[in-house]
């Protein structure tokens, strides 16, 4: 009888080991509202393998591409119900909900993204009253991502070359940057960037504030005549947020990971993302895209007066930030402290890729 029996119980025994190992699998959905193309979602698709790595595969994640599950605009609100158990997040469609990671829109002269991205990425981990700002909204912070510095894309007859350029131009622009090009005299308009395209080829916009990796990623060389380079900033209120009710189910080794792989991220974004520019760069210039697009570099002055024209609203985000009960202005000097501490590492030691190579 026990000889008879003792497959049965071995069977059993597997067949529970293998219920348990069937739970210990988690499977998150992630809501992505750009396309899988570009060096942005090959960002998405790396955090998704790192922390399947780092987990040895008991934690997966399952992108939604394009807005398949959540556009841009219903992204904050449907992580926060738990239609998405984390993705990625843009402060400039929720300024006031997402008003912690705005500080990273406020333009700069810092345009690195790996800079940029390294900054913010030890700011919200490590600042508990910006921590706390996201919690309100049920989401905790992961891993951040660079838009890189603003350019400005143009139709023709239309380049931006000096401040007095942007004066009645019809130009989208994003978050704070609307704001500021409001502010020195343009028509801004607000759209996704899925949308830009055609208004480019109507001509319902003049410019775009943009970036070279969307360029790429949107085919809007297609449909502009110049490319001023300046820059400008770098949107970094867009980053990788879980909802903060599935943040609370993982234990401290899981939750170590999905961060870890967040700052893995990062480099590896950066990298791409650097290497992307200068390629876009150039086959603007050379006719690499089927035609020409001239890259011109704005005059420094003009950029200082861009630069500039940003101030007051450095001012506004420390405002608001105290009268949320914040330390606006010990969160800012922070901000600024480890920009300026990623900068001279960048100068002095070169980007970490670069030494491993």
């Amino acid at each position: 009888m026990i000889t008879t029996l003792r497959p049965v119980i071995i069977g059993s025994i597997l067949v529970l080991a293998g219920v348990v190992q069937a739970h210990a699998e988690v499977v998150l959905r992630y809501a992505e509202g750009g396309p899988n193309r570009g060096v942005r979602a090959a960002a998405v698709q790396y955090y998704a393998d790192e922390v399947e790595r780092l987990s040895a595969g008991d934690i997966k994640i399952d992108i939604h591409w394009g807005g398949a599950l959540l556009k841009w605009s219903g992204a904050l609100d449907g992580i926060a119900a738990g239609s998405a158990d984390l993705g990625s997040v843009l402060s400039s469609y929720e300024p006031q909900e997402l008003k912690a990671l705005g500080i990273g829109d406020i333009p700069l002269e810092y345009a690195d993204p790996w800079v940029g991205m390294r900054a913010m990425y030890d700011l919200m981990t490590g600042e508990p009253e910006l921590q706390k700002s996201l919690a309100d909204q049920s989401l905790v912070y992961l891993s951040n991502f660079s838009t890189t510095g603003v350019q400005f894309e143009c139709t023709e007859g239309k380049q931006i070359l000096s401040v007095d350029d942007i004066k009645g131009k019809r130009i989208r622009a994003a978050g704070t940057y609307t704001n500021v090009l409001s502010e020195l005299g343009a028509d801004t308009v607000s759209m996704t960037f899925g949308e830009v395209y055609q208004a480019l080829d109507s001509g319902l916009v003049d410019c775009l504030a943009s970036y070279f990796y969307t360029m790429r990623a949107y085919k809007t060389y297609e449909v502009v005549e110049t490319v001023t380079r300046v820059d400008w900033g770098q949107l970094l209120g867009f980053a990788i947020v879980m909802n903060e009710y599935v943040w609370s189910d993982f234990d401290e080794e899981q939750k170590s990971i999905l961060r870890q792989a967040g700052k893995n991220m990062i480099d590896y974004f950066a990298e791409l993302t650097i290497a992307d520019a200068g390629e876009v760069a150039k086959n603007l210039s050379n006719g690499g895209f089927g035609k020409v697009v001239p890259v011109t570099a704005i005059d420094p002055a003009e950029r200082q007066k861009i630069l500039d024209a940003t101030l007051p609203f450095r001012d506004s985000w420390i405002e608001e930030a105290n009268r949320r009960g914040m330390q606006g202005q010990a969160i800012w000097d922070h901000y600024i402290e480890l920009l300026k501490t990623y900068q001279a590492e960048l100068e002095s030691q070169g980007y970490p890729w670069e030494a491993a190579q």
